[in-house]
């Protein structure tokens, strides 16, 4: 169990840089399902390694480890939505979820990580979803990704969503024994917002599963992962893909950077380019988080926000409109990429007629 302070508790968490192959190549869905399940196989071999390995070298247990982006399937390229659904998306409670779940259970600690799911109350969708399952197997945790482009998010049926959900269950917060958790999604990272909403409920540690281009320049998201720990005085966690394979995009291009960030920006551990690692690895002291946000001082930014104020600064611009998908109450198959495409050059034309533009 994680080291307890009389603040809080102190524990290793690991962003586990991993390949993942990509089902779109495969034929139907039984060879996909297999696929998966190999993923999860690798998944599962690296987790036990690096807690067993960590906890003998650095004498503190690992408790917490984080997957990449859609790390047992890829993405969507050409499926259609029924296709991408029936292929790759999870079913809650289904053997995917079961067998992750054993994985945290086999070594007692916190997985996180991001996959395409199904949910009973939209069928005809399927949600891009960050989990956190506990050390007893069970997920504990759900965040649909609320940005995408191209692919359905919880604010384009944002009346139903809400009435099933409710707004706790848009911005969920795990309450642990490691300290209260939260996570967004890849390019999420970018959005402010979406941060200090989980930090505005508590979340003290921000899981960031991502898939994105590596490189040695300072690139967006990762001037974003500091930004959102600094203004937000959170850790992030953030665990990028090694390769994806058996896609037609060289399998290098969304690699390396997996990271731990600490509440002031700094860069705790790194996994360096070149595929498969478990070196993104650090200390989580979430004690010291506490102690810093309860002291009075300059620094400590969350307890100066004056959040009234951006509240009545937003009022009025909804630009990106919700409910995209409901029409008269009823959930819509998501439409092709083009629509999607039209859908945000109304969004600009509605910035511009603000004079945001």
């Amino acid at each position: 169990m994680s080291t307890e302070h009389s603040d809080g508790p102190e524990y290793m968490a690991v962003a586990l840089q991993v390949s993942v192959k990509g089902v779109n190549r495969c034929k139907d869905r039984e060879s996909s399902r297999a696929r998966i399940q190999e993923n999860i196989q690798r998944i599962s071999e690296y987790t036990t390694t690096a807690a067993g390995f960590l906890k003998f070298f650095y004498g503190a247990p690992v408790q917490l480890v984080a997957l990449p982006e859609y790390a047992v399937t890829g993405f969507p390229m050409k499926e259609s939505p029924a296709e991408w659904r029936d292929r790759a998306c999870l079913e809650q409670g289904g053997p995917e979820y079961e067998a992750l779940g054993k994985v945290a259970q086999a070594n007692n600690l916190f997985l996180s990580g991001n996959v395409y799911e199904i949910d009973r109350h939209f069928p005809e969708l399927y949600f891009q979803t960050c989990f956190i399952i506990g050390p007893n197997g069970d997920v504990i945790l759900r965040y649909r990704r609320l940005t995408s482009c191209f692919e359905p998010t919880p604010h384009d049926v944002w009346d139903k969503y809400l009435d099933i959900y409710g707004l706790d269950g848009v911005f969920p917060v795990a309450c642990t024994e490691i300290g209260k958790l939260g996570t967004i999604a890849s390019e999420e990272i970018l959005y402010p917002e979406l941060t200090r909403c989980m930090t505005m409920r508590g979340a003290e540690v921000i899981l960031h599963p991502t898939s994105e281009p590596g490189s040695s320049n300072l690139t967006i998201k990762e001037v974003c992962r500091r930004a959102r720990a600094i203004e937000n005085q959170v850790f992030v966690v953030a665990a990028n893909t090694a390769t994806i394979d058996d896609i037609p995009i060289p399998p290098y291009t969304c690699s390396a950077m997996s990271k731990i960030v600490d509440f002031n920006g700094h860069v705790l551990a790194e996994a360096a380019p070149g595929g498969e690692a478990m070196n993104a690895n650090a200390l989580i002291d979430i004690g010291a988080l506490r102690r810093v946000r309860r002291r009075t001082a300059m620094a400590n930014v969350m307890s100066r926000q004056p959040l009234d104020i951006y509240r009545q600064g937003y009022e009025g611009f909804d630009f990106h409109q919700g409910n995209f998908l409901l029409k008269d109450g009823k959930v819509i198959e998501p439409p092709d990429r083009e629509t999607f495409r039209r859908r945000q050059e109304a969004n600009i034309e509605r910035m511009i007629k603000a004079g945001a533009l």
